[in-house]
């Protein structure tokens, strides 16, 4: 069992979160029916317009990282203040904005992403910030965090339409007013 954010209406009724229909994400099926769609890509956009969910278990560790944050999609800073793992409607826009962004700056270097190619953009973004000396050894800290015990890094294997539609979700849900759930 892995990570699952689902789309869910904010606030919450009750003592519950109720689900949002799938219909308010049926036209993600489209990008199924594009032309030299991945594997990868159609599969996330073929989830999230039959049920309203990411997997986001394969993706934890890029959002982290480009976030600068931990368990950005574990939703656990919400856990400890409220008790329930949600992403509100505002945090959705921060992770899409942010993941936006990420894509942005990489399509530059391919749509292929991969740890290396993170590294470099992630480098070229922090060089030209006011704190760049510290922000380039936090990121260093956190590439070496992120090797195995071997020193190999994570095998991650990506492409920018794949992150586009991930933080289409999440764009969606902050649009619309609705929160997402982390249900592990």
């Amino acid at each position: 069992m892995g990570l699952d954010n689902v789309a869910v209406h904010w606030p919450r009724t009750g003592r519950f979160y109720d689900p949002v229909a799938p219909a308010e994400f049926v036209d993600f099926g489209e990008i199924v029916e594009m032309p030299q769609v991945s594997a990868p890509t159609a599969a996330l956009a073929e989830l999230i317009a039959q049920s309203g969910t990411v997997r986001a278990t394969a993706y934890t560790e890029l959002v982290d990282l480009i976030l600068g944050l931990e368990n950005v999609l574990y939703a656990t800073e919400a856990a400890a203040e409220d008790e329930d793992p949600v992403i509100d409607p505002d945090g959705c826009a921060w992770v899409a904005g942010g993941v936006e962004r990420f894509v942005e700056a990489h399509r530059p270097h391919g749509d292929a992403v991969t740890f290396d190619s993170v590294s470099t953009v992630l480098r070229s973004l922090m060089a030209d910030g006011r704190l760049a000396e510290q922000q380039l050894r936090w990121l260093d800290s956190r590439l070496d965090g992120l090797r195995d015990e071997a020193g190999a890094p994570p095998q991650w294997s990506f492409t920018c339409p794949e992150l586009s539609v991930l933080a289409a979700f999440y764009r969606r849900c902050a649009e619309r007013g609705y929160a997402v759930y982390a249900s592990a």
